[in-house]
């Protein structure tokens, strides 16, 4: 009877385990502190504001090589318009900012596994992405552009020398565009800023197409370089990222973007970080205020 009885009781112990384990219960980890609440409905894993807040710090994903938007100065200091933005929402929600440096294609991955709480990485608003991440209001208007050497620009994509490559970053909206609608051109794709800047300056391909606002950087600074398609395709805006289904989060940006119109925030973001780049003449066509697209 006492063997019986032992046993019963080891049974249902193990029951009891099982069960808890099976509703999220005991001490499972969680992934990166990260709240998987939501994962079976929509597979994100993300944390909210009063969780980030909680930690003391917030995870904001930025280039690390995409001057002058989201780079590391000689200081290995984060710089740029990005991370100025950056600094402002941690400021704002009084917890520190740990930047985690991304590249294009990683940028909704990064999202989805909770490795960071927001994209701040000139991430370009698609309906495509749209359906994988939640997208706060906008901060900047862009376009796809095309820049290549001087003795040999690059003025139509409708005339392409069938033996020619085009340069572009994975996971980036250029390369959708392009595989969509020039699919007869062939791309020489690369994960890195650096290496498609190398590769342009190397004469491995003709060209190099992306965020017009990055080709437009790269002329400037650059010589023997012009940007022959400064508008590709439609005009589009960049906005912050976020888990899909973190309306915590997305709720808070939100509100704050609309607030920072209030005080011109990107215009002075714009002339902190990209006035040395672009001069003036480019500030009212870029920044987006309050959230608002002027028409």
């Amino acid at each position: 009877m006492k063997k019986f009885k032992f046993i019963t009781a080891v049974t249902l112990a193990l029951t009891a385990a099982l069960s808890l384990a099976s509703c999220g219960g005991g001490n499972a980890p969680a992934t990166d502190g990260a709240d998987t609440s939501d994962t079976a409905s929509t597979g994100a894993v993300y944390r909210t504001i009063d969780e980030i807040k909680e930690s003391g710090e917030i995870n904001i994903g930025v280039f690390s090589d995409k001057h002058p938007f989201g780079y590391v100065d000689e200081n290995s200091e984060y710089q740029g318009y990005d991370v100025y933005f950056a600094k402002r929402i941690g400021e704002d929600l009084g917890v520190k900012v740990n930047f985690v440096s991304t590249e294009a294609a990683n940028r909704i991955e990064y999202l989805k596994t909770g490795k960071v709480d927001v994209v701040l990485a000139n991430f370009t608003v698609t309906p495509e992405r749209a359906e994988e991440v939640d997208f706060a209001l906008p901060y900047m208007n862009v376009s796809l552009g095309v820049v290549s050497p001087e003795s040999k620009p690059i003025t139509s994509l409708d005339e392409w020398n069938a033996d020619d490559e085009m340069i572009v970053i994975s996971g980036t909206t250029a390369e959708t565009y392009l595989t969509q609608n020039y699919p007869d051109i062939k791309l020489q794709k690369y994960d890195t800023y650096a290496n498609a800047k190398s590769a342009l300056e190397n004469g491995s391909a003709a060209a190099w197409a992306n965020d017009n606002t990055e080709v437009i950087a790269y002329s400037l600074s650059t010589t023997g370089y012009t940007v022959g398609i400064p508008t590709l395709g439609s005009k589009d805006t960049i906005a912050p990222a976020v888990s899909k289904g973190n309306e915590s989060v997305l709720g808070w940006l939100n509100d704050e973007i609309a607030a920072l119109g209030s005080e011109k925030f990107f215009h002075a973001d714009y002339e902190a970080t990209l006035a040395d780049t672009y001069g003036l003449d480019y500030e009212e066509e870029l920044v987006i205020e309050g959230g608002t697209v002027a028409e």
